[in-house]
């Protein structure tokens, strides 16, 4: 045994009832999502914007994240067994043979893509301003991304090459024999610490930034972590093998251009400023007194 090394062997389901399983890759997804309600929120009440829109917002939120993250793994990754008579239904299917076994395989570069197409239809049927709005979401969307990174943990996948180095984890599952890089927790700890600084400058400002800035800073920070940690991750799918960049790495780096872009354009104050730059719209009848 090698004793420069953690052994880890936990089981992904905490608990099963019937034919459900309970993952923590599950709770952590839950966990992340209602920490980043209640965040959010509080950011709403601070700026006194009525609690009504981000009801709205969440429904758009949350969607938009499994959709996007479902179809850009099905899409950007496996297309060969995905577009297929015999297999398209598992996009959107989460059953086997009788058993539930959740969706197998979620990209953060879909579930980015499908965020901001949310903001975009959000936009236009609400006339607020998407620059403000993505500031504000994505300082929690990071809290999420850390969170599920733990679950990846958890279910023993997405780790990195073999290392020496002290805090390589053995996973015992996958048969595995040597130490590996724990990417998952790389990830994590580095999504943890893009949160705690986007919250802190937002309350350092008390939300008085502009347009944009926030949004683009994490941009370039989030997709740069993930574009340098993936050259010590193992590929996730065979047709990267041989790639002087693989798929994670090629997807990230727009995202980290379109932060610098969006950035500067934030300092140079490019974008409107506010919740409702136009003016706010009443877009929510008044209940009818009985």
């Amino acid at each position: 045994m090698l004793l420069n090394a953690i052994h880890w062997n936990v089981d992904p389901v905490m608990f099963n009832i019937g034919s459900f399983g309970l993952r923590y890759y599950s709770l952590g997804f839950l966990v992340a999502f209602v920490l980043g309600y209640y965040i959010v929120s509080w950011m709403f009440r601070q700026e006194k914007v009525r609690a009504d829109y981000l009801d709205s917002l969440v429904v758009y939120m949350f969607l938009a994240t499994l959709a996007g993250a479902r179809l850009g793994h099905c899409l950007f990754y496996e297309p060969d067994y995905f577009l297929t008579s015999a297999h398209w239904t598992e996009i959107v299917w989460p059953f086997h043979n009788g058993h539930f076994t959740g969706f197998q395989g979620l990209a953060s570069h879909g579930a980015a893509v499908g965020i901001l197409l949310a903001m975009w239809l959000y936009w236009r049927k609400y006339g607020m301003n998407i620059w403000w709005i993505l500031d504000r979401m994505v300082i929690v969307i990071a809290l999420g991304g850390a969170f599920i990174r733990l679950g990846n943990l958890f279910n023993s996948e997405i780790y990195g090459h073999a290392t020496n180095l002290p805090w390589g984890f053995i996973f015992d599952r996958n048969h595995e024999t040597v130490p590996k890089h724990p990417t998952q927790i790389y990830e994590s700890l580095s999504y943890f610490i893009i949160f705690g600084a986007c919250l802190w400058a937002y309350c350092r400002k008390k939300g008085a930034l502009r347009s944009g800035s926030i949004f683009g800073w994490w941009l370039v920070a989030l997709f740069g972590v993930r574009f340098l940690v993936e050259f010590v991750k193992n590929d996730q799918v065979d047709f990267e093998a041989g790639m002087a960049l693989n798929m994670g790495q090629l997807l990230s780096l727009p995202f980290v251009v379109a932060g610098l872009v969006i950035a500067w354009m934030a300092h140079n104050n490019k974008f409107p400023q506010g919740p409702f730059p136009k003016g706010e719209k009443i877009i929510f009848k008044e209940q009818t007194k009985k």
